[in-house]
């Protein structure tokens, strides 16, 4: 019993500690901070008017901005996987 609670305990701590070093993910920002989050994931774009279009219409449905300027997008599932009619990313 007590190898299986301390199982537990390593699985939960795992979890954390991977929690906090990744940081963000999916659901990880309110509303309000998407703005902010696709301000800064735009800053370098050539079509900064459409990348902040973009970026804004998948963060309200994610929840989530991948970190940097470019790539990233590993970090937020759903921002990765969304994709136009044409099957090219939806998300900046």
């Amino acid at each position: 019993m007590t190898k299986f609670v301390c199982a537990l305990l390593l699985i939960f701590v795992m979890a954390f500690v991977t929690q906090v070093a990744y940081g963000g993910g999916e659901g990880s920002l309110t509303p309000q901070e998407c703005p902010g989050a696709c301000d800064y994931r735009c800053s370098k774009a050539r079509a900064r008017k459409a990348c902040l279009y973009f970026c804004n219409l998948c963060c309200a449905k994610c929840l989530c901005v991948p970190s940097g300027t470019y790539g990233h997008k590993e970090e937020c599932p759903c921002y990765n996987n969304w994709k136009t009619n044409k099957g090219t990313p939806k998300c900046p």
